[in-house]
């Protein structure tokens, strides 16, 4: 089968940073689904592990977590699902990714894919709904008020992947006011397109600009891309008692500064589910399915705005550069080997 892959991490500029090649088909087991995969989109994580991941001297790492396709090929203890039935995931970091034409995942981690929208406006979804999902409704409990609050929730990065698909939960699941950040008239344009209520610019201090919309307060932050810059200015408009959740990796992050107001902090990791096959993995299946649902019915859309074409080293290196930009808005895709 077809594969993109790297052999030596780095710089997304070498030569060879991402190579095509071939590697035998693998065969589903156990709780295995063989997929075979569609289309695909690119992630954050994708470049990070490009740039710093290992791989086995002399072999490719295959990259990639999202997925949609069709399912040729079923383990043994496979229940809910058959082949030909049509999927989409986000796979998981401590197994070979996506960037493959036929890819091994475990079915509890799997939704149905969306019937009203193509393959690859379906790949666009997993990772970043159920990192959105994950912290919005079981770890932040947004659905649950702080005393005295304002029912507010600012989105940090509001016009990312995780926050294109962000806005969009928590304005269809429920009642908060959402204030999203972003800083170009395009991505403010999307981030409001997308439910957000208010839209501030995140390249200028954030408190003024909640005053000036009336807040003095904001009850659950939800921080996509540099916490550790906005950290302290977060903490002084956040309410006592209140939420707050990041998902990127600062190399130092102060929580010191939370505790005078009891803020408690969560950091989401989709991945730690599949990886620890904690005894509810099969959650992120049942998200995946209710996501499906809600774009079916027209409740909520994909947050896809690039296709890039085909799948190979070539167009997956241009879908890295434009992330490492930092300029992107949604999420990028690209479909069939």
């Amino acid at each position: 089968m077809k594969a993109v892959g790297f052999i030596e991490p780095g710089a997304v500029d070498r030569p060879n940073a991402l190579l095509d090649f071939e590697l035998e088909t693998p065969i589903a087991y156990g709780h295995d689904l063989l997929v075979e995969v569609e289309a695909i989109s690119v992630n954050p994580v994708d470049t990070k592990i490009r740039k710093r991941g290992n791989s086995a001297i002399g072999e490719p790492q295959i990259l990639g977590w999202d997925a949609a396709g069709t399912v040729i090929g079923v383990g043994t203890q496979v229940t809910n699902f058959k082949i030909g039935d049509r999927v989409y995931y986000a796979g998981t970091l401590n197994r070979p990714g996506t960037n493959c034409e036929f890819h091994l995942v475990d079915e509890r981690i799997v939704g149905r894919m969306p019937t009203s929208i193509t393959a690859a406006a379906a790949a666009a979804m997993p990772l970043t709904t159920l990192t959105a999902y994950e912290m919005l409704f079981e770890r932040l409990d947004v659905k649950k008020p702080v005393p005295g609050g304002s029912d507010t929730l600012l989105v940090i990065g509001g016009a990312g992947g995780v926050g294109s698909i962000a806005i969009q939960l928590a304005r269809c699941l429920s009642d908060v006011t959402i204030i999203a950040t972003a800083s170009r008239p395009e991505t403010k344009a999307w981030a409001k397109e997308l439910g957000a209520d208010y839209v501030i610019d995140h390249s200028k201090e954030l408190a003024p600009q909640m005053l000036e919309l009336g807040f003095s307060n904001v009850d659950f932050v939800y921080s996509t891309t540099h916490s550790q810059m906005y950290a302290e200015e977060v903490v002084s408009m956040m309410t006592p008692q209140g939420r707050y959740g990041l998902i990127d990796g600062p190399d130092v992050f102060d929580v010191v500064p939370f505790k005078s107001k009891a803020i408690s902090i969560h950091w989401e990791f989709m991945f730690t589910r599949p990886m620890f096959k904690t005894a509810d993995m099969q959650r992120q299946g049942e998200i995946l399915n209710e996501v499906a649902s809600l774009i079916d019915s027209g409740t909520i859309k994909s947050t896809i705005t690039n296709n890039l074409g085909r799948i190979n080293a070539v167009n997956l290196l241009e879908a890295h550069r434009l992330l490492e930009s930092g300029s992107t808005r949604g999420k990028i895709v690209l479909a069939k080997f």
